[in-house]
């Protein structure tokens, strides 16, 4: 199973078709390639030429990189029976024009989106959408005419985008003459205008050239606090830099594009920074729809690749502040229940605490399986109007406070959740003896009752892990959820670690108060 460029792999079950262009798309993303400008007009430009005298026949098509195969000479070509049906791949879901998305083929000026995607997909490995950059920002040895012409067949709006395949498959060409035989003479100025319409780039999928990012336009406004960077500690680095890759992507295109379905009612248009800002105050939420004006893109913000791992941040941070508040009830509810209690009262409690102690130890010494020593670092994750990782602290004996922990139960410190495998067991530090100095401390359930839950793998099914990826799986599991999870995969695919993450995030486990470690492999087949 192909991964995407842009880490989403392909849906569960999914695979591309053999011999179409969009396997020998996934096999190059799959090992880190990308074609060079020569190699991609040697593609597109036969294809332009092709689709051309199709539409001129009156056939209506679905152009993308799974309708166009190969023949036994390895040249492309439109498969007549695949180009009559809409895709069902998120990646050649992206090469077709908004207009197509309703799920009628397009005609020409349709196909000039397409040609122009399937150009973009082929020299960045990147596909066309939110948070694409321009060609050069990827691949700084691509010509700038190549953005010039990008920019026009990328028009999202339909009547201010050019119908004339021919003249797009004579400028590509230029762009690489030696990568294809000239295809038919054209007027390359219909790509600027015709006696009916007038090219708008302004409305091109293709961020702007030269804009000014939209951190720096915001200068000190609290949007900025929304999205701010990340501090890369030692067990958060890659998770933080992933944000920040994403964010800075986001950015690039400063327009405002993005209107928000809350209530019933829409909000925006939002720029992505403003966005992200509304995200991170806890205005929007996973479940609300977000619309993309440009490519008419419609679904509800914890489905968009963009967008969903700020939520899921936003998300963590409210749990965070609902179970510290609830702790705090707690304690404040016990030191009311305890006051003025008479010294038989305390004597009574104390008997049964001591009960209690006896049949714990008894209860833990029939398990098998053992706790790994807790080290002495704390990290902890906080989005309080922002997106930030605290540093890093140490002590030398005792207590460590603040970081993960937000309170105690039962005499276990209680984690807040939302880090990484290695951050919650370097924030859980336990402040008793149990038995004879040295003598290990077993753990509190079973690897069997963690394993029957983690090992099914059932739970990422939506996540389309890639059968060539081999996946680990940390996770750090205290009062029946994951406090702390750590997902890697070889070779790396941020996407799918992202959204296994969210799904551990989301298990159901055995519950004690005490701090569990367990840990999974996937193994590629």
């Amino acid at each position: 199973m192909a991964q995407s460029p842009l880490g989403t792999p392909l849906p569960a079950g999914a695979a591309a078709i053999p011999g179409t262009l969009r396997a020998y798309m996934e096999e190059a993303h799959a090992s880190g390639r990308t074609s060079n400008l020569r190699q991609a007009v040697g593609i597109v430009v036969p294809l332009a030429v092709e689709a051309q005298s199709m539409h001129d026949a009156g056939q209506l098509l679905f152009v993308h990189p799974s309708s166009v195969a190969a023949d036994d000479e390895g040249h492309y070509h439109i498969d007549p029976r695949l180009a009559q049906q809409p895709p069902s791949l998120a990646r050649d879901k992206a090469c077709l024009a908004p207009e197509e998305r309703s799920g009628q083929p397009g005609n020409a000026r349709s196909t000039v989106y397409a040609i122009g995607a399937m150009l973009y997909e082929l020299v960045t490995g990147e596909s066309v959408g939110p948070g694409m950059r321009r060609p050069t920002d990827v691949v700084p040895t691509l010509p700038a005419d190549l953005e010039v012409i990008l920019s026009k067949s990328l028009v999202a709006d339909p009547a201010h985008r050019p119908d004339d395949v021919g003249a797009l498959a004579q400028a590509i060409h230029h762009l690489a003459p030696m990568g294809s035989i000239p295809p038919p003479e054209a007027d390359e100025s219909h790509l600027d205008h015709d006696e009916n319409f007038e090219v708008d780039v302004s409305m091109s999928m293709l961020p702007p050239a030269g804009a000014v990012p939209a951190m720096e336009q915001l200068g000190s406004s609290p949007y900025n606090m929304g999205v701010q960077d990340a501090s890369s500690g030692p067990e958060s680095g890659d998770s933080a830099r992933e944000l920040l890759d994403l964010k800075a992507q986001l950015e690039s295109d400063p327009r405002a594009r993005y209107v928000v379905v809350k209530d019933g009612m829409d909000h925006g248009p939002f720029s992505s920074v403003e966005l992200l800002q509304q995200i991170a105050n806890h205005t929007f939420v996973e479940d609300d729809v977000l619309k993309d004006n440009l490519s008419q893109d419609e679904r509800a913000i914890g489905q968009w690749e963009q967008f969903a791992p700020f939520a899921e941040h936003a998300r963590l941070h409210r749990d965070h502040k609902k179970e510290k508040a609830a702790i705090e009830q707690v304690v404040v509810e016990e030191k009311q229940a305890t006051r003025g209690k008479a010294a038989v009262g305390i004597g009574l409690v104390g008997a049964v605490l001591a009960i209690g102690v006896v049949w714990f130890l008894t209860a833990r010494g029939t398990k098998s399986d053992e706790v790994a020593v807790v080290g002495e670092q704390s990290t902890s994750v906080e989005l309080d109007g922002g997106l930030a990782v605290g540093k890093s602290s140490r002590r030398r004996g005792g207590r460590r406070g603040g970081g993960g922990v937000v309170g105690k139960s039962g005499g276990f410190p209680q984690l807040a959740g939302g880090t990484s495998c290695s951050a919650a067991q370097a924030a859980y530090v336990e402040e008793y003896n149990i038995g004879e100095p040295g003598k290990k401390v077993k753990a509190d359930l079973t690897a069997g009752a963690y394993g029957a839950v983690l090992n099914r793998g059932s739970y990422f099914g939506h996540c389309g892990v890639p059968s060539n990826v081999t996946l680990n799986i940390c996770a750090a599991v205290q009062n029946g959820r994951a406090v702390g999870v750590t997902v890697s995969t070889k070779p790396r695919n941020a996407g799918v670690n992202r959204c296994v993450s969210s799904a551990v995030r989301g298990l159901s486990f055995p519950s004690h108060p005490r701090l569990d470690v367990t840990r999974t492999t996937f193994a590629a087949q």
